[in-house]
């Protein structure tokens, strides 16, 4: 007992120290358990035989793939089809073929190249996702390709894991001292319960139809009626016992059938998706599948081999980099094939090179079940490893490549030509800049709209309204809008670091333009300002203003005095703004400015006082 609570408390202490490091470092979770793990288990020691618990941490795997088939809508995969198919096909078809190839070069069975084929076909999805996301990149073209990709690969893990256990080696038998021959004992992880065992080729099909169906019509027709009755108990924990019991006894059913638990949590998981109860299901599993997933990394990191890397670290290190190579120039080739250029091709490349966290599934279920031998595992789990320590480099090249490319090849579609112009231009035609663009419009005032979303022009277009496609930051777009002529140019881009960008170029050449921004926080306001706006909006403020006065009617104020507090509010929130944009310091945080703090707070109590001032003076005069 003590010896679980010891290594219990050594991998949450490693998790809660490494996982959190490594994500401010930008390497993300993935990468923190990894490196928790390589810590206490080969640099310090701490943890003895950590194989003995992959095979519960595994479990992990399965709770994830369930949760990926509740995400996996069939309308929202139908929609990306062309490139589901398209791209994230072809990517795994080529890398897989060329790995294949190459480890058949080298003397390999075909059955272990296919097997190797398929593990370094996969990236890394933690990791790019977190990324992209970070970096404020899934919108770009190279991101919502990358997307696809990784969604693909995440698909397609199912079928793979399905494959193995067909490419599996013959099992080598062992004599016991009676004369019996014997498995090994790796052979029956799994445990001894099976309802295949002994019956014939056609018994043993039956039986795995009868289960795999039992599970969909379970889905399909069993589970809401339960979730209903548990609901009716009024017990919260009910809940989360009830979406484990759907994960572990669907993996307890493919067990006992022979097929990986993984497929059938994946099926149910696609089965619930459209269910009432899934985003119950998603927050009732998530933490498990959470520490689950990061138990089986620290394994996995706890279990590479750095005294063989070390020593003779070239061979591997040349494998990892070669890998790496090989899958850029395929995602090169096929971003170009797919219209990918500049900055979002370089993103798509750089972004996917590495190998991924389900290559260390993969890996670890082929030594299961007797695909690879065990020397070659070692080393393709620390090429797995090395090349997914080596993606935070990556991104950190590619954004030296974005600014040398420049702006002019974001976007991979060429630019609308612009024909028309007009005294209000609008860049960014998003929910914000739609309403501003209707209100104008229907004074009788033309606009000229620019966006770099191609998919929100053409939607515009078939409501009526004529916009043109291309980046709002480009100065020869602004030109050709009619900027010199222009009036007023209204800011409304989704990127706040574009719309800064934006509001510098048109002030600078254009004192005269009347600039309307709409600005992110109140950050984003300070920045507009120095920047040269005229009339700065926050997107949230006007909004969460008049809900405020709808509390406040609602809360013994009649309609005049809520309106009159919120003009006031407005008023003085202006005031504010003024006032602490002169203190504010971009290269300090206005958390730890205490002088804009100490004004902040003055102007808070001013604005107490001044309210309370004006509804003592309404109510007076009420009376």
């Amino acid at each position: 007992m003590d010896g679980v609570l010891f290594q219990a408390t050594i991998f949450l202490l490693a998790a809660v120290i490494a996982v959190p490091i490594a994500s401010r470092l930008g390497m993300g979770s993935v990468l923190g358990y990894l490196l928790a793990g390589v810590i206490i288990g080969p640099v310090l020691g701490l943890i003895s035989q950590p194989e003995s618990l992959l095979h519960y941490a595994e479990f992990g795997v399965v709770m994830m793939l369930f949760l990926i088939g509740l995400e996996l809508d069939p309308r929202a995969l139908w929609a990306m089809r062309h490139k589901l198919l398209g791209l994230g096909g072809s990517q795994i078809a080529l890398t897989g073929a060329a790995v294949m190839i190459g480890m058949l070069s080298l003397g390999y069975t075909t059955n272990i190249s296919i097997a190797v084929g398929m593990i370094f076909a996969l990236s890394s999805t933690a990791i790019v996702l977190q990324t992209l996301s970070e970096k404020n990149l899934m919108k770009t073209g190279g991101g919502r390709s990358a997307f696809s990709v990784l969604l693909t690969q995440d698909i397609a893990v199912i079928p793979m894991l399905a494959l193995l256990p067909l490419l599996a080696m013959p099992v080598v038998m062992e004599i016991s001292t009676d004369g019996s021959i014997a498995k090994p004992d790796h052979a029956s992880a799994h445990g001894s319960m099976s309802l295949v065992e002994g019956l014939p080729g056609w018994g043993v099909t039956l039986v795995t139809l009868a289960v795999v169906g039992a599970i969909v019509l379970a889905g399909m027709y069993l589970v809401r009626p339960i979730f209903r009755f548990i609901h009716a108990a009024h017990l919260r924990e009910m809940y989360t016992a009830f979406a484990l019991l759907i994960v572990v006894g669907i993996a307890f059913l493919m067990n006992l059938v022979g097929l990986s638990p993984a497929l059938g949590t994946f099926l149910a998981g696609v089965l619930l998706a459209n269910s009432e109860f899934r985003h119950e299901l998603e927050s009732d599993i998530e933490p498990f599948k959470g520490l689950l997933l990061g138990l089986f990394f620290i394994t996995v990191g706890a279990q590479i081999d750095f005294v063989g890397f070390f020593a003779d670290p070239i061979p591997i290190l040349g494998v990892t980099l070669g890998i790496m190579l090989v899958k850029a120039v395929i995602l090169f080739i096929l971003g170009r094939v797919s219209g990918l250029r500049g900055r979002d091709q370089a993103l798509f490349t750089l972004g996917l090179a590495q190998a991924g966290e389900f290559g260390f599934v993969l890996i670890s279920f082929s030594l299961q079940q007797n695909v690879l031998p065990a020397d070659l595992a070692e080393h393709l789990m620390l090429v797995v490893a090395l090349s997914m320590l080596i993606t935070p480099l990556l991104f950190i090249v590619y954004d030296v490549l974005s600014r040398r490319i420049g702006d002019g090849d974001s976007s991979q579609q060429a630019d609308d030509k612009i024909d028309e112009k007009g005294p209000i231009i609008i860049a960014g035609i998003g929910r914000f800049g739609q309403i501003v663009n209707r209100l104008v419009r229907s004074v009788g005032y033309k606009t000229v709209v620019l966006d770099h979303d191609m998919r929100t022009i053409e939607l515009m277009r078939r409501f009526g309204v004529k916009g043109f496609f291309g980046d709002p930051t480009r100065p020869e777009l602004l030109h050709a809008a009619g900027l010199g002529e222009a009036r007023v140019l209204v800011a409304a881009l989704d990127d706040p670091k574009a719309t800064t960008k934006l509001v510098e170029h048109a002030r600078r050449g254009h004192p005269d333009l009347h600039i309307v921004a709409r600005a992110h926080d109140r950050n984003h306001v300070y920045q507009l300002y120095r920047a040269g706006a005229n009339d700065i909006v926050r997107e949230m403020f006007d909004s969460s203003l008049r809900a405020g006065r709808y509390v406040l009617e609602n809360s013994g104020l009649n309609e005049y005095e809520a309106a009159q507090a919120e003009q006031a509010f407005f008023q003085h929130d202006r005031y504010t703004l003024r006032e602490l944009a002169d203190l504010w310091n971009p290269d300090i945080p206005a958390s730890e400015n205490q002088e804009y703090i100490a004004r902040a707070k003055e102007l808070e109590k001013e604005l107490e006082v001044s309210l309370l001032a004006l509804l003592d003076g309404d109510s007076q005069d009420a009376a």
